[in-house]
């Protein structure tokens, strides 16, 4: 069978390349300094350009964009903002005939406040069923006056709020986002028809959010210690809220909806303390596949990486799935400035601002090349974040009054969030907002965004996106049909090395010194854009034949 063959032949969602739009910061079609659907259709042709196999869309429905949309009020209707339901369908049509799959983001954990069902829960007397749809409870204490218990939102503070009534309502995350009540037949059948919904309109899956974190333990027992952060798991296999056994059932029932439909898939969102743990989500009859985030956090370090890889493609072979690797994304800093961090940074996340003497920011963009390039080579899919195909950092300096996360209300302004890699993508050299809108955007871009513009990157071959293009047409040449991986055995200290079944062999050098290649190597690609046949410089990659 044919390279190309195998590729028709096998799931689509197995070998993706998937490219996620925050549609609020990718491109703006009509000057209000917003991203809109219109503007990602007028970057159809880029994105298949640039070789993606599909498109995941940050929430685009009906939303007060209290936490960038993933506070929706409704799930049937477009943002104002973002266009009309007439512009995202024409805009999967319009990537279908670019060869390009569009999956949607699915947030089941939560509404907003704005949602018909709680504005009808608030005003419901104590007990109603419309107030079973949600966690509203009775709270502790004199008057009810302390929160039902000690839980902590993810983004700071309790995670109870009271309404008028004196009653509490959970939400996880913030107070504009009440947890849906996931024991209620209400709720379930709901989100069945939501998926229907919108599979009849042509989209080819869902990416579920917060995916591990569903079901609630409803004894409601306090925890004896708790972290609130969102891209921290518990080590507790019993946490009340986290990866409880009961979201499983909840899961299948999707699966059955998604089955009836043709060549359709669902990835999760599951932050869960073991690759064995998450296998679990992985099942036949659950998810397609679940994101794997082990690299947004791992160290620097070539032991590590190996073990990662390898655990991750066990787990996954195990239950007949294929693993997912992600490098960055809306929740985390950009990984071209992590990487030029120490490993022990441990402000990395959502900085305040951090000490910028530990930044080494050429490190850091030979890094992040250097892992695409190893991330693209292994079997599975990968997942890039808009904009890092521009080697965008992260904008950790932004001014406080532009600050737009609830992280950073929530933290009492010690964390000032995400917005540091929200910031507009740049696709001209010139402008306020560097093509992204015909005005500013709706966060300001840094001067040197400019250089950094998908149209300062263009003729440049040595540019980070045309590295992205021409490792992207290398995978789907060498890699994609092939789910098979043998690790090298002869490569030097600091280097982790692998070979796939089509004979071409990937080395990324985590060391901090050069190791000597084999002998008579063929260079097919590398990341710092050399030819050298020898040696394999420290931060770099190389794909190759020996």
């Amino acid at each position: 069978m044919s390279s190309e063959s195998a590729i028709r032949t096998t799931p689509w969602w197995r070998h993706a390349v998937v490219y996620q739009v925050y549609p609020r910061s990718f491109a703006d079609s009509n000057g209000d300094g917003v991203g809109d659907i219109n503007g990602i259709r007028s970057k159809v042709a880029y994105l298949g350009q640039l070789g993606v196999n599909a498109i995941w869309i940050n929430p685009w429905y009906r939303s007060p964009l209290l936490d960038g949309g993933y506070d929706v009020a409704d799930y049937r209707v477009i943002e104002p903002q973002y266009g009309t339901m007439a512009d995202a369908e024409a805009l999967i049509h319009e990537a279908h005939d670019h060869h390009i799959k569009v999956i949607a983001d699915l947030v089941p954990n939560h509404t907003s406040w704005e949602h018909a069902w709680f504005v009808e829960a608030k005003a419901a007397p104590v007990g109603s069923a419309a107030r079973q749809r949600y966690h509203i409870r009775p709270g502790r204490g004199v008057d009810g006056a302390e929160p039902p218990t000690n839980w902590t939102s993810v983004f700071g503070g309790p995670a109870w709020s009271r309404l008028d009534d004196g009653e509490w309502y959970l939400h996880i995350f913030d107070p504009s986002q009440p947890d849906l009540n996931w024991d209620n037949p209400e709720v379930i059948a709901e989100f069945h028809e939501v998926l229907r919904f919108w599979l009849e309109r042509g989209i080819d899956g869902f990416r579920v959010d917060v995916a591990h974190g569903l079901v609630k333990d409803m004894s409601f027992p306090d925890l004896v210690e708790e972290t609130g952060e969102i891209l921290s798991v518990s080590k507790e296999v019993n946490h009340p809220f986290w990866d409880q056994d009961g979201v499983h059932d909840i899961i299948r029932g999707w699966r059955q909806v998604i089955n009836e439909y043709d060549d359709r898939m669902m990835v999760a969102e599951a932050w869960v303390p073991s690759a064995e743990r998450l296998a679990r989500y992985l099942r036949p009859d659950e998810y397609h596949q679940s994101f794997n985030f082990d690299f947004l956090e791992a160290p620097w370090d070539a032991a590590t990486w190996k073990t990662l890889v390898s655990e991750a493609l066990s787990s996954s072979a195990a239950v007949g799935s294929a693993p997912t690797w992600v490098l960055s994304n809306h929740d985390v800093m950009r990984h071209t400035t992590r990487y030029g961090l120490p490993n022990d940074a441990n402000w990395r996340h959502w900085p305040l601002d951090g000490p910028h003497d530990l930044l080494d920011a050429s490190v850091g963009k030979a890094r992040a090349a250097a892992a695409t390039m190893f991330i693209l080579a292994l079997p599975g899919s990968t997942y890039l974040y808009q904009g890092e195909e521009l080697g965008l950092p992260e904008v950790w300096d932004l001014p406080e009054d532009v600050l737009d996360d609830p992280v950073w209300e929530q933290s009492g302004h010690t964390s000032k969030g995400r917005d540091g890699c929200r910031v507009p993508i740049p696709w001209t050299r010139t402008g306020d907002s560097f093509g992204f809108s015909s005005g500013p955007g709706w966060l300001p871009s840094p001067d040197y965004f400019g250089a950094l513009s998908a149209e300062a990157q263009e003729g440049d071959d040595s540019s980070s996106l045309n590295l992205y293009r021409e490792a992207l047409a290398n995978r789907t040449a060498l890699f994609a049909a092939d789910e098979t991986l043998s690790w090298d055995d002869d490569v030097p200290a600091g280097v982790v090395g692998f070979s796939r079944g089509s004979g071409v062999r990937c080395w990324i050098n985590l060391g901090n010194t050069s190791a000597s290649l084999p002998d008579g190597v063929t260079v097919i690609l590398s990341s710092d854009r050399r030819d050298a046949t020898d040696v394999l410089a420290p931060d770099s990659a190389i794909w190759f034949r020996s």
